[in-house]
C-alpha cells in the first residue's frame, strides 16, 4: 500500500503548473506544500523561469524548509536565471540549509490558511499559506 501511494503522488511541477492555472495566472502567489504529498522533480532548482502552456512566464523562488517545499511565484518575462540560482544555492549550502529547516519549523505554527489543488488526473492536494491571499492582487 505504502508503495502504492508514493507512485500516485504527483510531481511538485504539476502542482505548481496546476495552481497557477487554478487561481487564474496571478501576478504573484507564495505557498508551501509538503515534501509528503509531492514527489520532488525540481531537486536543486532555487530560482528559475516556469512558463505554462499558455506563454505566461513566472520567475520562482524555490526553497526546502522541511517539512515543506517553499515557493514564490513573480509573473514576469523570460530572463536568464543562472547566476541568482547559483547565488540561492551557494547561501544555502554555506548556511548548511539551517536558515530553512527554522523557517519549515516556524512555518508549522505560523501557517493559517489551507488550500487544495485539484489535479487533472489525481484527486487533490493541500498547499499551505501564511495568510489567505487576495487573488489577482499586484502587492
Amino acid at each position: 500500500m505504502r508503495i502504492t501511494q508514493i507512485l500516485l503522488k504527483p510531481k511538485a511541477s504539476e502542482v505548481l503548473t496546476a495552481y497557477l492555472k487554478q487561481c487564474n495566472e496571478p501576478p504573484w502567489t507564495s505557498y508551501f506544500v509538503k515534501f509528503r504529498d509531492v514527489e520532488n522533480d525540481q531537486h536543486g532548482m532555487s530560482h528559475f523561469n516556469w512558463t505554462l502552456d499558455t506563454g505566461t512566464n513566472y520567475h520562482i523562488l524555490r526553497t526546502g524548509c522541511y517539512p515543506y517545499m517553499k515557493y514564490h511565484c513573480s509573473k514576469r518575462e523570460v530572463q536568464d536565471l543562472g547566476l541568482e540560482d547559483k547565488f540561492f544555492r551557494f547561501l544555502k549550502v554555506i548556511n548548511l540549509g539551517l536558515p530553512m529547516l527554522f523557517y519549515g519549523i516556524a512555518a508549522i505554527h505560523l501557517i493559517s490558511h489551507t488550500e487544495m489543488v485539484y489535479m487533472t488526473d489525481r484527486s487533490q492536494v493541500p498547499i499551505y499559506f501564511l495568510y489567505a491571499e487576495d487573488k489577482g492582487s499586484r502587492y
